[in-house]
């Protein structure tokens, strides 16, 4: 536990009983904010928990059967952390960072959970918020959007409910530092160093042509404008320029605005390079979220559950997926007493990125692309969870060899969509730095959804965004997130595995170079763009990419539909070519791909349509003969999912009678 003493921990408690508070189930009320617990020893990473306010029954009283009516508690955690526990020493400059009389650093998270009054099926189910927001109830649930996925307060909120109805106690632990407070984003509150300084970096591409802009950046300056210099570039392999029609000056010493050039399109990257001051030791959102899951599984009188839970698991959707990918690495699954964090983790549409954390000056939200952010150190060796040999960086490490070394391995379902092996190599989750084929270990899965974009909300259908050259892929992917998460359920608690992997892989004959990917197909002018994987040398300022790693694509049929994976009807039995890459259009830096977007070209409805339009694809009347045979294929395919386990009987039904009204494909 480290060198924490049951008399600090009391000092820094103040009197109450939130067991009290939380249970209260009067007509709906509100708990007095500032409401406060107290901590035992055996839970003494979580110091104090305030209860900023409690709702029984929540969402307007809504029941989710079989488990009923939930409870709603908004709260803030304090952690206190032991620098010297070789568990914290991993964190950047944690040495440097304010410590309390008793020598441990603090930092303050939002929570909130949802919770079946009848206590569920007792296993949390904790999300990473990605930049402050709540959307595993937009991926599971399915609900309309990210507002009422973070508003959580009508009955609507909760989407289909399925989350609930499974018997979940849902959790949000805030765990970025670097982003502004706002209502309903959730943050980690962490030590400043005041005083500090040195170089940083801002990238931004705005995407649009507005002139002068403001941009706030991450830190401030140490003088205005001191040392700063902003340069321009088309592309990221392009030499930087200084236009003389390009200007910038501070606001204030962290708001810049920049004027920009007149030869350079939307897409062009700004680069500002000056001394910073006062970064933040943003590594604590590793320790925040590890103590906030620990305090909750482990129960006590004292936290708000009541009671331990039986399981805990994580989730996160891209940038909080690699988030959990990088709180694995950095062996925060095992907490300060020694203890199995979460037993199993679900990191979604990551690919083989981490996160731009744990450094000094990091930047969290910094997602490297084919046009963006690509000499942040986000992505970088090791890609997988196996223990493998970098030659190009000189290095032997893994996903899972701190874990390994102490025993505090989750088991992993890693799932991506096919847009991950375009815009995150996510072919080097199953190769190595020189391409060759790696098994994942025995306690991880990794899955692909085929035909899919990085992330589209339910509902979606095609849209045209003028930054990007196709109209938008639409396909959700929440059918077989569900089946999935009930396979992992079963995996941790009964010991029955889930599917086997369903990636593409050179073991498979279904990994291939970019070379001749795709055949001629009108409408789908795929170049070989991707988001190269390159060794960043970050010793340099600006950065400076040296070595590269080989990427390759998942391997496609003669319609453009990725052969791997796991296909759903809507790709096993098509209405259309769907991507997982979109490229950028002409004046919004053409030649790259348009971040986390995915595309789709629709077949021909005629045989004559077809030929007249040069498309190799068969037209809609040569593939099935009726729209009966179209919807009995789509039965069989479904129907061929659900004995797979790879989707549920419920989403199998739901997605013969979308096919029956025309709404499968979502072309409309």
């Amino acid at each position: 536990m480290g060198s924490k003493s049951t008399s600090s921990l009391m000092r820094t408690a103040v009197a109450g009983r939130l067991k009290v508070a939380t249970r209260w189930s009067g007509l709906g009320g509100l708990v007095l904010a500032g409401t406060m617990a107290s901590v035992s020893p055996s839970e003494a990473e979580v110091i104090r928990f305030e209860v900023v306010s409690s709702q029984s029954p929540a969402l307007e009283g809504r029941s989710f059967a079989p488990h009923g009516q939930v409870e709603k508690i908004i709260g803030k955690a304090t952690i206190a952390v032991d620098p010297d526990d070789p568990r914290n020493a991993v964190i950047a400059d944690i040495d440097l960072a304010p410590r309390n009389a008793d020598g441990l650093v603090e930092a303050v998270a939002d929570v909130e959970i949802l919770r079946p009054l009848d206590g569920g099926n007792g296993t949390i189910l904790m999300e990473s918020p990605n930049r402050g927001r709540k959307l595993m109830s937009v991926l599971f649930d399915e609900t309309a959007g990210s507002s009422e996925a973070g508003r959580l307060e009508l009955a609507s909120d909760a989407g289909n409910g399925f989350l609930l109805s499974q018997g979940y106690t849902l959790v949000w632990v805030g765990w970025q530092g670097d982003i502004p407070a706002a209502p309903g984003t959730m943050r980690i509150e962490v030590p400043v160093l005041e005083g500090v300084t040195g170089q940083s970096r801002e990238e931004f591409v705005f995407d649009d042509t507005e002139s002068p802009t403001t941009e706030r950046l991450t830190y401030p300056a140490a003088s205005v404008p001191g040392d700063a210099t902003l340069t321009v570039r088309a592309h990221p392999e392009d030499e930087r320029q200084t236009p003389a029609d390009m200007s910038f000056e501070f606001t204030d010493p962290q708001n810049i605005t920049i004027t920009r050039p007149a030869d350079f399109d939307a897409g062009a990257i700004y680069e500002l390079i000056y001394t910073a001051k006062d970064p933040l030791v943003l590594g604590l959102g590793f320790a925040g979220f590890r103590d906030v899951a620990s305090f909750l599984k482990y129960g006590s009188e004292d936290n708000p559950l009541g009671e331990a839970a039986t399981h805990a698991y994580a989730h996160g959707v891209s940038q909080s997926g690699r988030f959990l990918r990088d709180f694995l690495y950095l062996g925060f699954n095992e907490d300060e007493e020694g203890r199995l964090v979460f037993d199993a983790i679900n990191p979604h549409i990551p690919g083989t990125r981490r996160t731009y954390t744990n450094f000094r000056f990091a930047q969290t939200s910094r997602n490297p692309s084919s046009q963006t952010d690509r000499l942040y150190p986000a992505d970088q060796f090791p890609f997988t969870y196996a223990v493998t040999d970098d030659p190009v960086s000189g290095r032997r490490d893994g996903l899972m060899l701190r874990c390994r070394l102490s025993n505090s391995c989750p088991k992993i379902i890693e799932t991506d969509s096919e847009a991950e092996f375009f815009g995150s190599r996510g072919s080097l989750l199953v190769t190595d730095a020189n391409g060759n084929h790696v098994e994942l270990p025995s306690d991880v899965r990794a899955y692909m959804f085929a035909g899919h974009p990085h992330f589209s909300g339910p509902g979606s259908v095609p849209t045209t965004v003028e930054a990007c050259a196709l109209p938008r892929n639409p396909l959700h992917a929440g059918a077989p997130m569900r089946a999935l998460l009930v396979a992992l359920d079963e995996w941790v608690r009964t010991g029955v595995e889930p599917p086997a992997s369903r990636y593409p892989m050179l073991s498979h004959g279904t990994l291939v170079p970019a070379e001749g990917l795709y055949a001629e197909i009108p409408g789908l002018p795929y170049l070989g763009i991707h988001t190269p994987a390159y060794l960043v040398d970050t010793t340099q300022m600006p950065p400076v990419t040296t070595k590269s790693y080989p990427v390759l694509f998942p391997r496609v049929d003669a319609d453009g539909l990725a052969i791997d994976g796991i296909r759903l009807p809507v790709i096993e039995v098509p209405r259309a070519t769907y991507t997982g890459w979109d490229p950028r259009a002409e004046g919004f830096g053409a030649g790259a791909l348009c971040t986390n977007q995915g595309s789709v070209v629709p077949f021909a409805a005629t045989r004559e349509e077809r030929i007249a339009a040069g498309d190799p694809r068969p037209s809609l009347e040569e593939r099935y003969s009726s729209d009966d045979a179209y919807v009995e294929d789509v039965r069989a395919a479904a129907e061929h999912l659900v004995a797979e386990r790879l989707l549920l009987p419920a989403d199998a039904a739901a997605t013969v009678e979308a096919a029956k009204a025309g709404e499968l494909s979502r072309l409309r």
